[in-house]
């Protein structure tokens, strides 16, 4: 039978492993490019083509649950989802945001250091941040939303796929919680991977 620190480490080799197959496969850029049929499959599609959005919002979830208090772990992605649609009504509108990109990368080093140091308790600072990373988030997405989707059901597509996200960290963030190395080396290898984008 599998040990706690064993198991541990598998999420980390996985995560890790996983994270490294989506910079090498996918093109930082594919989430920027509409590439489904419309509405709420494109929308559902957006945030799972592009590295920077995948990473981001997974690692949303396990900040959830080292930061979060007890009992109130959707703070922490209700925060980034109001953020995100707020952003992506923005995006949709044609409304600039200068430095989207920048904010966007900035997100995930700012989401690996909070895994990696174990953040805890009510951070106003954290949930400031997650809004606007996930403004940030969702205008890149509401930008560069098909001309032929219908603007609420991709926004709903996009809330949908980044809910799920979320969910999944939050799977990975239990699982970690008490193990130091684990938390070390999965905000390290977020991080890492975004340093990656900016290269």
């Amino acid at each position: 039978m599998m040990t706690s620190r064993r198991i541990a480490a598998n999420v980390l080799v996985s995560v890790s492993a996983g994270a490294t197959a989506v910079l090498t496969v996918a093109n930082p850029a594919g989430a920027h490019t509409s590439r489904g049929p419309g509405g709420v499959l494109d929308g559902i599609l957006h945030p799972l083509t592009g590295p920077d959005h995948l990473l981001a919002m997974l690692a949303v979830g396990v900040v959830a649950v080292l930061a979060a208090p007890r009992g109130r772990v959707w703070v922490v992605p209700a925060a980034f989802l109001g953020g995100m649609i707020a952003g992506g009504a923005a995006g949709i509108a044609g409304l600039p945001l200068p430095g989207a990109e920048h904010l966007i990368i900035a997100s995930v080093f700012v989401l690996g250091l909070a895994i990696a140091l174990a953040v805890q308790g009510s951070a106003d600072w954290l949930i400031a941040a997650l809004i606007v990373a996930g403004v940030a988030h969702g205008r890149a997405h509401g930008a560069e939303a098909p001309t032929s989707a219908h603007p609420l059901a991709y926004v709903a597509g996009f809330v949908v796929a980044t809910a799920s996200l979320h969910l999944a960290g939050v799977g990975v963030g239990v699982t970690i919680k008490n193990r130091r190395t684990a938390r070390v080396g999965i905000g390290a290898a977020t991080i890492a991977a975004g340093a990656l984008l900016l290269a």
